[in-house]
């Protein structure tokens, strides 16, 4: 045994060490977490061209032609426009815009929290391959509910992270619900189904893209082969795709969708 100022440890217990979190770490964290910051910068600077084309502001849509170009919908009635005429492009770039201030900085503040938890753990390629392939399973969901809804922002891919970190929290030991994140998964789904135009089928099916990247990654990491992960999360990112295409077909424009 190993005396220590509180007494006896074995030595395997004495060889160990605690890790301390303290403010010092948190700002440490922060400095590890660059594609946290680049996903932050990018949705800011997106936000603030929205307001300069006539969109977004203090108060929700409008009319710019960032939003018109840029958010995601299947079908637009009586137009050329949407995934199902061949706009791809909008199952990513409508994870970039937002409604207004209050959507872009709960978005934000949301994702900051994440990053800085996940992204200095997991690596930031890990990290910035679960984010994407969140977000594309969260377009899927939004139009398989409704395809003719205009949809933007990030909480298709901020659920995704979500249900990452439930993920690994479990295969850890660690009960989610004895965190901040069990209870935020919970808070933010009835969010969803209390508050007008949220994008039930966006949050849900980010969630259930980054619960799913989270299994691929576990399953790649108990064979010790990290490209089994990756490989997982390009599967899961290309059915994403597949059916997001498929079901983007719809009858008009719905009510905007966040």
């Amino acid at each position: 045994m190993t005396p220590t100022p509180v007494g006896m440890r074995c030595p395997e217990c004495a060889s160990q060490k605690t890790k301390v979190r303290t403010a010092a770490n948190v700002r440490a964290a922060g400095q590890h977490a660059p594609v946290t910051k680049a996903l932050i910068a990018v949705c800011v600077l997106v936000y603030l061209a929205e307001i300069a084309s006539g969109t977004g502001g203090l108060n929700g849509v409008g009319n710019g032609t960032i939003t018109e170009n840029g958010a995601l919908i299947g079908h637009f009635r009586f137009t050329d426009i949407g995934v199902a005429h061949g706009d791809y492009w909008r199952l990513i770039t409508g994870g970039f815009l937002h409604a207004s201030i209050f959507h872009i900085l709960f978005n934000m503040y949301l994702l900051w929290i994440l990053g800085q938890m996940l992204e200095p753990a997991i690596g930031s390629v890990r990290f910035g391959i679960v984010y994407f392939t969140s977000l594309l399973a969260g377009s899927f969901g939004a139009l398989l509910l409704e395809p003719e809804a205009l949809t933007v922002g990030a909480s298709g891919a901020i659920f995704g992270l979500m249900g990452f970190a439930f993920v690994e929290m479990r295969s850890r030991g660690i009960d989610p619900f004895q965190t901040f994140i069990g209870w935020l998964i919970i808070i933010n789904l009835v969010l969803g189904f209390v508050l007008n135009n949220v994008s039930i089928g966006g949050h849900v099916g980010g969630l259930i893209g980054g619960a799913l990247a989270g299994f691929a990654f576990q399953y790649a990491d108990r064979r010790r082969q990290s490209s089994l992960g990756y490989a997982g999360c390009a599967v899961i990112a290309v059915g994403s795709i597949a059916a997001a295409i498929a079901v983007a077909g719809g009858a008009g424009l719905g009510s905007p969708h966040i």
